[in-house]
């Protein structure tokens, strides 16, 4: 399984020998004392990070450069997650994918998934990955028609307001925030539910990425990057620990 596993910590296990009492050998020398092993480092905890997925059909994944590291930042100072300063960045065919529990996409124009893709995403999120689509504006057509080949029989459907992941580390009531007013249509969120997990999340006029982005590429107000920060910080969380 993908997630909460990949950010586990080994647990060391000292196995301890007792000798067989009765059975002695007059005979027998002292038994010389084993070379010392040498010391074996401490486990070290995997640390999260968030890989951005690199798609085909000529739309930008590469947008909003600063979003990821600002929020993998916010992670770091405002939850106990131990999060890289870095990105991931990896192809749906990458042998890395599963090393990474949590994609984001983002986009302002056309996706194409080919058969191996559409395969290999199912496997990823039927395994317990989680994917987050997050609408730049231009992505809603192209990726809704590749994802009814990866899940056919599964449609986008709103998230309710009562769904954990607007509540589970900072409440948003109302839901997703309005960051970016584009067709001025309410911020909507759509998932896919696998075995009643939320697998998939598409964030729609919304455009938490925006919000995510340093300060001064698009001059929002603080609070509303803050928003973005806070609802973004509740999908990873959420993500990892469902």
């Amino acid at each position: 399984m993908i997630g909460r596993a990949t950010l586990a910590v080994a647990g060391a296990a000292l196995v301890i020998g007792a000798s067989m009492p009765g059975i002695r050998h007059a005979s027998a020398a002292p038994a010389t004392p084993p070379a010392t092993p040498p010391a074996t480092p401490p486990a070290v905890a995997p640390r999260l990070t968030i890989a951005r997925l690199q798609y085909e059909g000529g739309g930008d994944w590469y947008a909003n450069p600063s979003s990821i590291p600002n929020l993998l930042k916010a992670i770091r100072q405002r939850t106990s997650f131990p999060a890289e300063q870095a990105e991931a960045r990896i192809t749906l065919g990458d042998d890395r994918l599963w090393d990474y529990p949590f994609l984001h996409m983002t986009g302002h124009g056309n996706v194409t998934f080919s058969d191996t893709e559409v395969a290999r995403l199912r496997e990823y999120l039927s395994r317990g990955g989680f994917l987050h689509i997050d609408d730049n504006y231009g992505l809603d057509e192209h990726i809704r028609r590749e994802m009814k080949k990866v899940f056919p029989d599964h449609e986008f459907t709103d998230v309710p307001l009562s769904h954990p992941i607007y509540h589970v580390v900072y409440d948003f009531p109302k839901g997703l925030p309005k960051i970016h007013e584009h067709d001025g249509g309410p911020a909507r969120a759509f998932g896919i539910m696998r075995d009643g997990r939320l697998a998939v999340l598409f964030s729609f006029d919304s455009d938490l990425g925006d919000g995510l982005e340093d300060e001064d590429v698009h001059h929002d107000p603080a609070e509303r990057r803050d928003a973005a920060l806070r609802m973004a910080i509740n999908i990873v969380h959420h993500a990892l620990t469902h």
